[in-house]
């Protein structure tokens, strides 16, 4: 018995992009299709199998030791852009601004997707939820560039609406336009 479960769900990629430069910044550059392999987008800054720790697991690691990478990508909900958007007092925001590599539409309260939920693309190709990506600073200040004062209301406007991290389980491409189905892991809420 399979211990996901595909849902009626299927969103629609509607932006890609890549991070070339993180220690230039974590803005992306926007690209129409994306190659996905298990060190994550060619060219992209979070890729790799392994990454070295940083301040989201120093309860379990020091700082800088090498862990799996399970950060490959940051993927975003356009609904939820929208939100953010509007908090912050934009019509829109570029998902380049938060460093995004995907951003999908059609997916329902998609920051809180369950940790190992699958998104499947057309060609076979999934990436796995690890987690919620917590809102930073570090997008303000590109906004605020373009947009004054509005950078800086990014990160409060961001919280629960940051989408989440992942991480390619089996390879392949992504385009935008391209289809993607929602599977869920079948198990009960943890109830300590």
């Amino acid at each position: 018995m399979p211990a996901l479960k595909k849902t009626q769900i299927i969103g629609e990629v509607v932006w890609l992009g890549l991070v070339p430069d993180r220690e230039a910044a974590l803005t992306s550059v926007a690209v129409p299709q994306a190659q996905l392999t298990y060190a994550g987008i060619p060219g992209e800054a979070h890729g790799g199998l392994t990454r070295l720790s940083c301040s989201r697991v120093t309860s379990q690691h020091p700082r800088g030791t090498e862990i799996r990478n399970v950060r490959q990508l940051c993927v975003m909900s356009a609904e939820e852009l929208a939100l953010i958007a509007a908090d912050c007092g934009l019509d829109d925001l570029d998902p380049a601004y938060a460093g995004a590599s995907l951003v999908l539409r059609g997916i329902p309260d998609f920051t809180h997707l369950p940790p190992s939920s699958r998104l499947q693309f057309p060609d076979g190709s999934v990436i796995v939820v690890d987690m919620e990506n917590q809102p930073c600073h570090l997008p303000a200040k590109p906004i605020n560039a373009d947009h004054p004062g509005a950078g800086d209301r990014f990160k409060a406007a961001a919280k629960g609406r940051r989408g989440v991290t992942a991480w390619v389980e089996r390879e392949g491409h992504v385009h935008v336009g391209d289809a993607v189905s929602l599977h869920l892991p079948g198990q009960r809420g943890w109830q300590p």
